[in-house]
């Protein structure tokens, strides 16, 4: 590589990982109810807010309260927690509904599919 070439690869940004998602909701009681019932640490906000935040091994989960329309699919937000099926057990207790039981994936993961009440769908996963 030559030094010109060199520059140029120096000068380009470097992606360094995700600091927040931010979901939509148009019950933010309902949300952070939900959120907090699977054991997300708040860290901003709350219920009767219209922006709250969850911090949790350095990144944000984010909610705003939004009332435009309705919220329909758009992919799937994935958590990496130190324990898939504890988190299940909460998500049970409850009163929610996961998609299925917590599964070892081919791919090494194990996880779980919930979504949250405005139809975000959160993957509960954790390396295997």
């Amino acid at each position: 590589m030559d030094h010109a070439q060199s520059q140029r690869d120096a000068a380009e940004p470097q992606f360094e990982g995700l600091s927040a998602v931010t979901l939509a909701t148009h019950d933010m009681e309902r949300a952070v109810a939900f959120y907090l019932a699977l054991g997300f640490p708040l860290s901003y906000g709350g219920p009767k807010e219209a922006f709250t935040s969850f911090a949790f091994g350095g990144t944000y989960l984010n909610l705003i309260v939004d009332t435009r329309g309705p919220v329909l699919w758009w992919g799937r937000v994935i958590v990496h927690v130190s324990d898939v099926d504890a988190v299940y057990r909460k998500a049970i207790a409850a009163g929610f509904a996961p998609e299925h039981a917590p599964a070892d994936a081919s791919w090494g993961e194990r996880y779980f599919h919930i979504v949250d009440p405005d139809g975000h769908e959160i993957s509960i996963a954790k390396r295997l």
